[in-house]
């Protein structure tokens, strides 16, 4: 029953990540009429930009939620920044 539950969490879990994505396919696709093959590059940097701050804050006296929130906001503000440049570079 264990196993079962656990692979119940995962199934969900990857899910929702499967929603996400086709979620922003939609409405980037709904609103410029133009589809972004670039969603998995921009999540690959936002995750290496949240990687990279936790791995140099981490090991020192700043508290755990502390470094995920910063890695989250690095990691936002970056994924923001590169999704500006794409969409002015490509689509207009």
């Amino acid at each position: 029953m264990d196993i079962f539950l656990q692979q119940l969490i995962n199934g969900l879990v990857l899910g929702s990540i499967y929603a996400l994505v086709a979620l922003g396919y939609t409405m980037v696709y709904g609103i410029l009429g133009l589809i972004n093959f670039a969603h998995g590059d921009i999540v690959m940097v936002g995750a290496l930009t949240a990687l990279t701050v936790i791995t140099g804050l981490a090991g020192g006296a700043v508290p755990v939620p502390l470094i995920l929130g910063l890695a989250l906001l690095a990691a936002v503000l970056v994924c923001m920044a590169l999704g500006l440049t794409i969409e002015r570079a490509a689509y207009r």
